[in-house]
């Protein structure tokens, strides 16, 4: 595929995916340029950065190439590739976009970092269509190595081929998501998947955390060596068909959330931040649980 050696990078937000995005890219030896609209957020980003840094055991001088920039034509004026990671809200990144493209060069590549919104609604208003594009990373941007990378019908060849080998280059596993649908591949994956899990609880066939258990005990454990559909070849094309027609008529299918979950936030049950969703959360139990994903997350990342 190749890479991109060295480019000059603008990062919109500096929150949870901004600064870790920002991360990425110094670590990977570009020089970065950061900018948040909420001065607490821009002002910390460094810190959080070298943080992260010196957790990973990576070299700390990568923070050195990540400045902070207080104004958002400056942050993206003279840059290559601009990527946004602000609020999953829909006017507010059509809004951004208006500005960046006011103020970046005519041929910077735009980006936006949403986990399910299409990209063609938030880049329907550019001028230039064909440069622009998304790249949802997961979190932590540093620690998960995926990034989708989603062209609409307006995106060039060009800016996908940029896009593609800029991720590469940055010890990133780009996958290029060749139409642009809501939640693009891992998230409509994820979903179909909890949409199950919600059911199964829904109709008292298992509590949460059987589920749960369940997936981590059998299917999850060989999932990061053997994805859904080298599964089906594995056990062959004709029995993933008989228990598809055997099976899906009973799974849910219902075209809006289950009124199970629906139920849980009318009550208040939000999860770790009410300390109920699911299942009950204690401060101690939310911190393993926090601390066991980072330590799984970054021994997988070792391994690679």
């Amino acid at each position: 595929m190749g890479v991109v050696t060295k480019a000059r990078i603008a990062v919109i937000g500096a929150g949870l995916m901004g600064h870790g995005i920002a991360q990425v890219f110094a670590a990977a030896g570009h020089d970065v340029s950061i900018y948040d609209s909420v001065a607490a957020s821009l002002e910390s980003a460094k810190a959080r950065i070298l943080k992260n840094l010196k957790d990973l055991g990576d070299d700390q001088k990568a923070v050195e190439r990540v400045t902070p920039v207080s104004g958002l034509a400056d942050a993206v004026r003279d840059k290559d590739y601009v990527v946004e990671a602000v609020l999953e809200d829909l006017p507010l990144k059509q809004k951004l976009f208006a500005e960046i493209e006011t103020h970046a060069r005519p041929d910077a590549i735009l980006a936006s970092n949403t986990s399910v919104i299409p990209i063609t609604q938030i880049m329907q208003g550019l001028k230039r269509r064909e440069r622009a594009l998304g790249t949802h990373f997961w979190n932590p941007p540093f620690l998960v190595p995926l990034v989708e990378v989603i062209g609409t019908e307006w995106t060039s060849p060009q800016t996908i081929d940029f896009t593609m080998k800029l991720h590469a280059g940055a010890g990133k596993k780009p996958a290029h998501v060749k139409k642009d649908v809501p939640g693009f591949i891992g998230n409509r994956l994820q979903h179909a998947l909890w949409r199950e899990a919600v059911n199964l609880v829904e109709r008292g066939i298992c509590d949460a955390k059987t589920v749960d258990d369940v997936v981590k005990a059998s299917f999850g454990l060989r999932s990061a060596v053997l994805g859904p559909l080298e599964n089906a070849d594995l056990v062959g094309t004709e029995l993933s068909l008989a228990i598809h027609n055997l099976l899906f008529p009973d799974l849910d299918n219902r075209p809006a959330a289950s009124p199970y979950l629906d139920k849980l936030v009318e009550d208040g049950k939000l999860g770790f931040k009410s300390g109920e969703g699911f299942q009950k959360w204690s401060p101690e139990e939310q911190a393993a649980l926090r601390a066991k994903l980072v330590d799984h997350l970054k021994a997988a990342r070792t391994k690679n």
